[in-house]
């Protein structure tokens, strides 16, 4: 009998440790599952004149972006801002209230205030060397004349970060390029480039949790 109960005993200790270790493995997080949070920051000028212009494309990505999401922008420190979740992904969106020109100083801010590596940041903006609603992603390059990605780019230090550019054509007469760039799409560009706005949102997604590679390979084709 003391045998058959000291057997008792061994199996139900076995059975308490079996039953901690099934338990711990089920708690245990996936790495996979590990939230990882991205800027994604829209390029423009801040400004009921500045509405719907073509250099204002950024803004009205990410107005797009958060209207899918059910995100509120809030008007917040150098920028209007919001933060989504789209499965493991974070996405803290960002418009820069420090005009075009300045923008670098937003990025930065946010980029510090919620801990953001750089890699992880997509920058979006307008390009007049582009067609109608074209995308072209980058992880870097010159600002192209672009006044907004020259102040990012001398507020970084480098021209290493995720850009998107989006194509706002440069159908305009020489010398009225900055009128073009200022002016707003008009009724039948709206109309053509619509479909070309929710893919730049399917390709900020992309980037967010498949990487930047993949929305290269998948966006720039078309």
């Amino acid at each position: 009998m003391a045998i058959i109960s000291i057997i008792r005993i061994f199996q139900d200790k076995m059975f308490g440790i079996i039953s901690k270790i099934l338990h711990r493995d089920k708690t245990v997080a996936n790495p996979k599952d590990e939230i990882m949070k991205y800027l994604i920051v829209g390029l423009g000028n801040i400004g009921d004149e500045y509405t719907n212009t073509r250099h204002n494309i950024g803004f009205a990505i990410i107005d797009t972006l958060a209207s899918l999401l059910n995100c509120k922008l809030e008007d917040k420190r150098y920028g209007h801002v919001g933060k989504c979740r789209i499965k493991n992904a974070e996405l803290v969106l960002l418009k820069p209230s420090t005009y075009m020109n300045l923008s670098g100083n937003s990025i930065r801010y946010w980029l510090q205030k919620e801990k953001i590596p750089v890699e992880r940041m997509l920058v979006i903006c307008d390009d007049i060397s582009l067609p109608l609603g074209k995308l072209r992603l980058r992880t870097s390059g010159s600002d192209g004349g672009h006044n907004g990605l020259k102040h990012i780019i001398s507020v970084l230090g480098n021209t290493t970060f995720n850009r998107m550019r989006f194509g706002i054509g440069n159908n305009y007469p020489h010398g009225g390029q900055v009128d073009y760039v200022l002016g707003k799409f008009t009724d039948e560009e709206i109309s053509e480039m619509e479909s070309s706005i929710h893919r730049s949102t399917d390709a900020i997604k992309t980037f967010c949790l498949t990487g930047i590679t993949s929305a290269m390979n998948e966006y720039n084709r078309q």
